[in-house]
């Protein structure tokens, strides 16, 4: 199956998407930080597919996940992620052994696991898609140092949740944001590959 990080990049930043309940996620919108409200020593994950975030926050409408955010990263940070980034699952053929995977799972910040990208209707597709866990270092660099700016995109994921309701694909598909192939080489996700 091919893993393929698809994202709204530019030179310098990546964005990802990530949905939070309104107290959390409307303060965060409004500063363009985290608050101290969120808890930097937990994992959290973030994802590079917009279609993706709506298959998780069912289009904003689970509890708990009703603000939909877009967090604008440096691209530093991402590949920094990516480096010291272990899988969540072992993987034979690409993990030793099951004991060393634990161990590099235990001691890595970052942990990464491909699921099936999604359609317009939250279909899967025959592809996968990048959902990045943050935890230790990586939860505190990628809130405090790699965020360049957070943007409440709820609304837009309502408006093209409504299109879908009405049969219109094509006018959803363009309010979609442009992900295209992030740069990512074999130096970046050889070690993540299942």
């Amino acid at each position: 199956m091919n893993h393929q990080i698809r994202a709204l990049h530019t030179d310098s930043t990546v964005t990802v998407y990530q949905a939070y309940r309104p107290e959390l996620g409307v303060p965060a919108a409004r500063t363009g930080r985290f608050p101290d409200a969120w808890k930097r020593d937990r994992m959290t994950w973030i994802k590079p597919s917009f279609l993706w975030m709506m298959y998780r926050c069912g289009w904003a409408t689970k509890e708990g996940q009703e603000t939909v955010l877009a967090v604008e990263i440096t691209r530093e940070g991402f590949d920094w992620a990516l480096r010291n980034a272990c899988l969540s699952h072992y993987v034979r053929g690409l993990h030793p052994d099951r004991a060393t995977w634990k161990r590099t799972l235990h001691r890595t910040p970052a942990r990464v696991q491909w699921d099936p990208e999604r359609d317009l209707h939250l279909n899967p597709l025959p592809h996968r898609s990048l959902q990045l866990g943050l935890s230790g270092e990586a939860s505190r660099r990628y809130a405090d140092e790699w965020t360049v700016s957070i943007t409440d995109v709820t609304d837009r994921a309502r408006e093209i949740h409504a299109l879908v309701r009405d049969g219109k694909g094509v006018e959803a598909s363009r309010l979609l944001p442009p992900e295209r192939p992030y740069p990512a080489g074999d130096d970046l996700l050889a070690h993540l590959r299942a």
